[in-house]
């Protein structure tokens, strides 16, 4: 069997909410800041899909704020789209759509504005324009790439690749509290996992990756080294030996993560969960396959 990347990341940060939710089939109630994350991401998975049409339609020297307003008008097209598409989930958390606009407007102003001024610059320097702006353009970004291997178990949808003259470095976006040094121990085996499969794939060494936290705007990032391969593996076979188990493991004992947690009330009851394992779906190992 694959599992997904991102159960590597789940079960580091608690295993028991992991098998609540992959074993028992529980389901944690919407919370406004996983809603306003989805939001985000979904931004900036379909700008890095954008980003191509719009660098490519640029065909004459432009000044920067004529490139920083085409920029923000895709941006802001994209964005409304995103609010959209999670409008009932938004209405589950008592939000409204113009009021998640709001909260996502100033993100997408200052991203819009970046990548405007480094379209700019790279102009400037190289007179490249069109489609040969795009060719020369680096680095080139790949979102959402889907990736798998039978031999480390492992698939996944990577946030973004960016690609340097045949050299791959992956970069997962997060939403929540940034770390005051480096990375979540989770988000670096995540990174670590992308950067195996990403080596597997393309037959290339991968050297580096980067953890974005998107509400401080802070990039992190992570080295990698050979000992990680052999992390990741023992964290695989230790989730799937989880999810083929009947053994719930114990409390993370971490009093933040159970205080905003959206199962501890089931999670705390051992007769409800002792309930639950008896008529355990049998084929909850099915919903831990899928990413």
């Amino acid at each position: 069997m694959k599992i997904s990347v991102s159960l590597l990341s789940s079960y580091l940060y608690c295993s028991r909410k992991l098998f609540l939710e992959k074993v028992l089939l529980l389901e944690e109630p919407p919370k406004e800041s996983l809603v306003m994350g989805s939001i985000r991401h979904e931004t900036y998975d379909n700008i890095n899909k954008k980003e191509e049409g719009i660098v490519a339609s640029i065909t004459e020297m432009e000044n920067l704020e004529a490139i920083q307003s085409l920029y923000r008008k895709e941006y802001l097209k994209i964005l409304r789209k995103a609010i959209a598409n999670n409008k009932k989930r938004l209405d589950g958390v008592n939000i409204s759509m113009l009021e998640a606009y709001k909260k996502s407007f100033p993100f997408i102003m200052e991203e819009s504005s970046m990548r405007a001024a480094n379209i700019f610059s790279f102009i400037q320097e190289n007179n490249v324009f069109g489609e040969e702006l795009w060719q020369k353009l680096t680095p080139k970004i790949i979102s959402e790439l889907r990736i798998e291997s039978e031999d480390l178990k492992l698939k996944g949808i990577i946030d973004q690749v960016h690609v340097y003259n045949n050299e791959y470095v992956p970069f997962e976006l997060k939403t929540g509290r940034t770390p005051s040094d480096g990375v979540w121990p989770s988000h670096r085996i995540q990174i670590a996992a992308y950067s195996l499969l990403l080596q597997e794939r393309f037959n290339k060494p991968i050297k580096e990756g980067f953890v974005v936290y998107l509400d401080t705007k802070e990039k992190r990032h992570v080295a990698f080294n050979p000992f990680m391969k052999q992390e990741v593996k023992q964290i695989v076979d230790e989730v799937i030996e989880m999810l083929e188990g009947k053994e719930i493991p114990d409390f993370c004992n971490n009093e933040n993560k159970c205080r905003k947690c959206g199962l501890k009330q089931t999670c705390y009851d051992e007769e409800e969960v002792s309930n639950l394992l008896k008529i355990k779906v049998p084929n909850s190992l099915q919903s831990a396959e899928n990413p």
